[in-house]
């Protein structure tokens, strides 16, 4: 089938085929006289397997060590376990950051009034730029201000 038909077959655009074939995800596809790419159920099934581990939020990296486990019959299971593991754990580790994430914003819009004043404590907190908690910058590492309380107009 043509790249289109194995696009359409295994949910993988053209476009990230293309890719998986110049990174050597996938081996190259054979061509037609023409130089238009065919590519088998195999090929076919190896994109629909790179999909499912894409959608599962492997990386690049460990999808090859997967494919490479996939493809070795004599792999010990334990091997795959311990890259859906790690995958876990990553993802664990996402699900807390965006948690805390979630609670600081939620915090800093209980805090605003939204009303026509100019005041914001979000936007306060914003421009101070972020602040490290044991040496990680950014939102994983953003620390919960006390929003300053609104000024009555004076």
């Amino acid at each position: 089938m043509n790249i289109g038909e194995a696009a359409k077959a295994s949910g993988v655009s053209a476009k990230m085929i293309r890719y998986y074939e110049s990174t050597g995800l996938i081996p190259t596809a054979g061509r037609t006289g023409s130089g238009y790419r065919v590519y088998s159920d195999t090929e076919v099934q190896m994109l629909r397997f790179i999909r499912r581990s894409r959608d599962l939020g492997f990386p690049v990296e460990k999808i090859e060590e997967l494919l490479a486990l996939w493809r070795d019959r004599s792999r010990h299971s334990a091997d795959v376990k311990r890259l859906a593991q790690e995958q876990i754990d990553g993802l664990e580790r996402k699900i807390n950051e965006m948690r805390a994430m979630k609670e600081t914003l939620q915090h800093l819009a209980d805090a605003c009034c939204g009303d026509q004043r100019p005041d914001c404590p979000i936007l306060a907190d914003l421009g101070s730029g972020p602040t490290t908690m044991n040496g990680d910058a950014g939102a994983r590492g953003r620390q919960r201000r006390q929003p300053e309380p609104h000024r009555a107009a004076e």
